[in-house]
């Protein structure tokens, strides 16, 4: 008969919280990626079903297509304040489960939306409708599930745990483009325009009953009495917005400005830049092109994990500040010679270099923002101040661009893009420790 020793029992029990840990993990994330399927869905296919939405003749059509998806992010601040709240009241595990719910509801719509052909105008508004609601959904799925993953990570390991928040936001991106390469496998531009477009965006909705049902499962990250006193009005600080601005205005400030350069890198480097090669590989290597971006993604999809684990061991300023330096350095250089290769393995390794210098931000950054607010205001917090400065500088990011290239101004879209990196490595190396107690560990400041 064996004797359990203190020893043991206490390894046994840590072992059972890193089990438990990683469950957890794994059902916050698969929410997390297919609501961003179901945004990036968008940007991948927007080239084949824009024609379905306005006049093939309409020269703007790109741009009305690329001005909706920043309109989305619009919403997200709306979105942040409304499931954060939410959150912080009624506990994480629902409100994930609601805002999945609104993301599969659109995504069903858009893919039964009639063609501009059959009802006019109508089928750019419905357009709209649903992915403003999309933007409402997601702006809430960012801060809650941020905010869960890295409470749900145990002390020791968050860096490497919450990176799969990124893990899947950048595997959303992946499946979208995967959806694509299976189509183009089989089918031409003409099937895709015409209704191959429907099937990747029903894909999203019927994955997110699934998400539905498992995040069901998922343990709740507050403590039973912390959100029975929400719901009973003694917690009146819970999801406020008076004391997120009164009180917690500094490590609001602090989380907006984080996110300003990041977000203007994610979605110039992950957005535009397999766009770029979309363009550059267009015509009969179409095939290429998709094959490069899917290649590349899936590299990014795979750094998460690695600089979440860095991160344990350096600290997360090292990592943000590698970021930086590197986003003010290499930014410029990217968005001038990507466009112009015609060669795959020069392109890859041009968007790849850009993943491992935007890495340093992407994969920490959700435990950085966490790690910054108290529980009662965290989902609120983490959410809207990364909606604010997401809708700003991120989701406007492809739209000025696009603009940029129609007047001949792309150098002024680099300028902006390595000013706005520039002010966040500032906050980094002037505003953030690289180790020490945060309120994750139940300490403050």
């Amino acid at each position: 008969m064996s004797v359990s020793t203190p020893t043991a029992g206490a390894a046994g029990n840590e072992k059972a919280a890193l089990r438990r840990s990683i469950s957890n993990t794994l059902k916050g994330s698969a929410g997390n990626l297919v609501e961003w399927y179901d945004v990036y869905v968008y940007s991948v296919f927007a080239v084949y079903f824009e024609s379905q939405f306005f006049s093939a003749e309409d020269k703007n059509s790109t741009l009305y297509v690329w001005a909706i998806f920043a309109a989305t992010f619009l919403m997200r601040p709306i979105g942040a304040w409304f499931f954060g709240r939410f959150a912080d009241r009624h506990g994480r595990r629902l409100a994930l489960t609601v805002s999945v719910t609104v993301m599969a509801v659109c995504s069903f719509l858009i893919a039964i939306t009639p063609t501009a052909q059959s009802i006019g105008i109508w089928a750019a508004v419905i357009l709209l409708f649903a992915r403003l609601l999309q933007g409402f959904a997601t702006g809430g799925e960012y801060g809650a599930s941020a905010t869960y993953m890295s409470e749900a990570a145990i002390p020791g390991r968050r860096g490497l745990l919450s990176s799969f928040h990124y893990v899947t936001l950048v595997g959303g991106h992946v499946l979208a483009q995967l959806t694509l390469l299976i189509m183009l496998t089989f089918w031409g531009k003409p099937e895709i325009s015409e209704w191959g477009w429907r099937i990747a965006f029903g894909i999203g909705g019927i994955a997110a009953v699934v998400v539905f049902w498992l995040r069901r499962g998922m343990d709740e990250t507050m403590e039973a009495s912390s959100i029975e006193a929400a719901r009973d009005g003694k917690a009146k600080k819970s999801g406020s917005m008076y004391e997120l601005f009164v009180h917690q205005w500094r490590p609001l400030l602090l989380c907006f400005l984080i996110t300003a350069g990041g977000t203007v890198a994610f979605y110039t480097y992950s957005v535009n830049g397999p766009k770029m090669i979309q363009s550059a590989f267009a015509g009969n290597d179409v095939m290429t092109g998709t094959l490069i971006n899917l290649a590349v993604l899936t590299f990014l999809m795979l750094l998460q994990p690695v600089g979440g684990w860095l991160s344990d061991s350096i600290g997360r300023k090292s990592l943000l500040v590698f970021f930086g330096i590197g986003g003010v350095l290499y930014t410029g250089y990217m968005i001038t010679a990507l466009p112009q290769q015609t060669n795959a393995w020069m392109a890859f390794l041009i968007l790849a270099v850009g993943f491992v210098i935007l890495t340093g931000y992407t994969s920490i950054n959700a435990v950085v923002k966490a790690e910054l607010f108290p529980t009662h205001v965290r989902a609120l917090g983490v959410g809207l101040g990364y909606a604010l400065a997401n809708s700003l500088f991120g989701g406007t990011a492809p739209l000025l661009y696009q603009g940029a290239l129609k007047t001949d101004q792309v150098g002024n879209f680099i300028i902006y893009v390595t000013a706005v990196i520039a002010v966040s490595l500032f906050v980094y190396v002037f505003f953030l420790k690289n180790k020490g107690p945060n309120w994750l560990d139940g300490n403050k400041h």
